[in-house]
């Protein structure tokens, strides 16, 4: 068997079998398959598409190409989130506490920044100390007494979705449904855990821009986790807007803590509410009404907030910067971008927004690049609200004060203006069970 072939028979439209999918992941994962034919395979993936089948034998070879972690010590009460990508969505830092709280357990490993969307264990490395690296019994014990740890993708856990993620990041073969289900569903059914709520991003700043192709991929990863003998389900969240204020890694860590500390934005508080009641629903057996109560309630009494100084404390990490925001990454540039005209807001092209913070040093634009920190970008208007000419639109902070003009002008360009009020954002469009 050949690699060129296989890429040809893609390429053309043809179906791949069982075997020649496992040959192409195993080959590509010892590394007799190299980057540059994966990376054509990925294309010819991304154009040519993958029946049900495919996606389904090409997620278990990439589960199978590693090792895989047996949560079965913690019974029904593993529980894991995912989310497919979005700009500002900082959903991890603020579910953990909250469903580590309530009984659950969350034995998670998270992936970095992919694209113009943000990756959590970017986030979690902002905070001063926190160690995104820990030695299987280390992760287990921590998850034993503290019910949550969050980690960076094992070496050994699905190296070849490790290897295939980071092409796809430099190779525009991104959003792409049957490598997105795949890569996906691979980890989280190789991390353990019994239940998975995953959190399909549908719109501009999503991987899915329309809310058929989200509910197609929702409805393809359920079906996979189902086979697979796992409690899952998908909820369709909106990222036609980025989710909150903040975009880039120390600011939307400032937010989660803010977030749980019951101050922050509404449409992020009702997406994480949303997720976070539906993960302890399936871990704890609990009915909707008495599961979105108590997560409420969780963040009221200030209960999840101190679980998330405990995890982050656990893990190493200075939890005092979760109240002294000083303490975390500090941009040595701030700067104003200011309403060129006065008008609604009536949409945000979400992924110029991501692509505007990623140019301030908040993401990579190649995978061998470093993240600033303290880079990102504070919103001050988002759709649906009302800008006066010359009122703050947003704050851009950065330690390249010569990204400033580029990444000002992906941000206007990323606006939309009219004369009349836009209609009220929908903020979760299904759940898929």
């Amino acid at each position: 068997m050949r690699m060129v072939d296989l890429i040809e028979k893609k390429r053309d439209g043809g179906v791949l079998s069982d075997e020649e999918i496992r040959f192409i992941i195993d080959g590509f994962t010892k590394g007799d398959i190299p980057d540059y034919q994966m990376s054509a395979w990925a294309m010819a993936v991304f154009y040519k598409g993958m029946t049900d089948h495919e996606t389904a034998v090409l997620t278990d070879a990439m589960m199978r190409s590693g090792d895989t972690i047996d949560l079965s010590r913690f019974g029904t009460k593993s529980v894991d989130k995912h989310s497919t990508g979005g700009v500002g969505d900082k959903t991890t830092l603020i579910l953990a506490p909250i469903v580590s709280s309530l009984g659950g357990k969350m034995a998670k490993m998270s992936g970095r920044g992919l694209g113009h969307t943000g990756g959590t264990v970017d986030k979690l490395e902002s905070i001063p100390g926190y160690k995104t690296t820990l030695s299987a019994e280390e992760f287990m014990q921590q998850v034993e007494d503290v019910g949550v740890a969050v980690i960076g993708q094992s070496g050994n856990l699905t190296p070849a979705d490790k290897k295939l993620y980071a092409l796809r990041d430099v190779t525009a073969t991104v959003d792409s449904l049957p490598l997105i289900t795949s890569s996906i569903m691979s980890k989280k059914l190789a991390a353990g855990s019994h239940s998975i709520v995953l959190d399909v991003k549908v719109g501009s700043g999503a991987f899915m821009k329309t809310l058929g192709d989200a509910r197609k991929l929702a409805e393809n990863m359920v079906a996979i986790g189902k086979a697979c003998g796992r409690n899952v389900r998908a909820v369709l969240s909106n990222m036609d807007v980025p989710l909150g204020m903040a975009i880039g890694n120390a600011l939307e860590v400032q937010e989660a803590a803010e977030i749980l500390q019951g101050r922050g934005c509404d449409d992020l508080r009702g997406v994480c509410m949303t997720l976070a009641a539906n993960m302890v629903e399936l871990c704890n057996g609990w009915d909707e009404a008495f599961a979105k109560q108590q997560v409420h309630d969780a963040v009221a009494s200030g209960r999840a907030f101190a679980q998330m100084k405990r995890w982050i404390a656990a893990q190493g990490g200075d939890a005092s910067v979760l109240e002294d925001f000083s303490k975390l990454p500090q941009a040595s540039v701030r700067h104003e971008i200011l309403a060129p005209q006065d008008g609604w807001i009536c949409r945000m092209d979400t992924q110029k927004v991501g692509e505007a913070s990623s140019l301030l040093g908040a993401g990579r634009m190649t995978k061998e690049d470093t993240i600033d920190f303290a880079a990102g970008i504070v919103l001050s208007k988002k759709t649906g609200d009302y800008a006066k000419k010359g009122d703050v639109l947003a704050t851009l902070y950065t330690n390249k004060a010569a990204s400033l003009a580029e990444s000002e002008a992906m941000f206007l360009r990323a606006l939309s203006w009219s004369e009349e009020k836009p209609e009220p954002e929908t903020l979760i469009f299904d759940i898929i069970r």
